[in-house]
């Protein structure tokens, strides 16, 4: 087994006051030779845009990139024509490809939005851009790991992604264990505790730690107490 760790207070961080970011790995103005990626996983950004701030249009090419807000809504735009608003609850994917331009702002003039904005790297370059978002019933994901996005076409109510990738959401109560089987030999894990406490293995990861596990056939997670987690399963390659 092959692991690394990225607990919360390691993490890249930013602050211009409209936004406040936190990086596992490398983006922007943060660079860590040792943090550029996870297999295909190439971002994991933690953001809380103040009310009325957000990031203005620009552009993006080949990269699957996915938004889940924690809390809050975001309100989004792209140059396909989408103008939607993703609400807690919902995960949105959007797939750049040949390229596209969008912005996302806070839906709130006056209240924070938090969102995880994650980047993955595509298995196909230069498909046509593409967008997708679905809303998921947590209730689903109680002492259990519910399947939000998925390389696989037609998985379910999960969203498709461009690559041999899936992503994961699950509420633990304190106590409760579960065992992952990993997609394939040469995929890896990477877990990031949203709230609360977990076990992995021989380490105990706190809230927004992520841990990044490879070269092994399946995991075994313990919540020590009530927890959030986020599962992604990638391609190593």
């Amino acid at each position: 087994m092959k692991s690394v760790i990225h607990r919360a207070r390691t993490r890249g961080h930013v602050n211009f006051g409209w936004l406040d970011s936190y990086h596992s790995f490398s983006f922007g103005q943060y660079y860590n030779p040792e943090r550029m990626n996870f297999g295909v996983l190439r971002v994991l950004n933690d953001d809380v845009v103040a009310g009325g701030g957000g990031f203005p249009t620009h552009p993006h090419d080949n990269m699957e990139i996915v938004s889940i807000p924690l809390r809050g809504n975001l309100a989004h735009r792209d140059s396909m024509g989408n103008e939607q608003v993703i609400r807690e609850g919902d995960v949105q994917i959007m797939s750049a490809g040949t390229g596209v331009r969008h912005s996302e702002y806070n839906h709130s003039q006056t209240e924070s939005v938090n969102f995880l904005q994650i980047w993955v790297m595509p298995k196909q370059r230069d498909i046509a851009p593409r967008y997708a978002q679905q809303r998921f019933d947590p209730a689903l994901r109680q002492n259990q790991l519910q399947k939000v996005v998925s390389g696989q076409a037609e998985d379910g109510l999960a969203v498709w992604i461009n690559q041999d990738a899936s992503f994961w959401l699950g509420n633990f109560a304190a106590g409760f264990k579960t065992v992952y089987n990993l997609a394939a030999p040469d995929h890896g894990v990477y877990v990031f505790v949203l709230e609360g406490e977990i076990r992995l293995g021989d380490e105990t990861l706190g809230r927004r730690d992520g841990i990044g596990v490879s070269a092994i056939s399946q995991i075994e997670i313990e919540a020590l107490a009530d927890a959030e987690i986020l599962l992604i399963d990638v391609a190593m390659h």
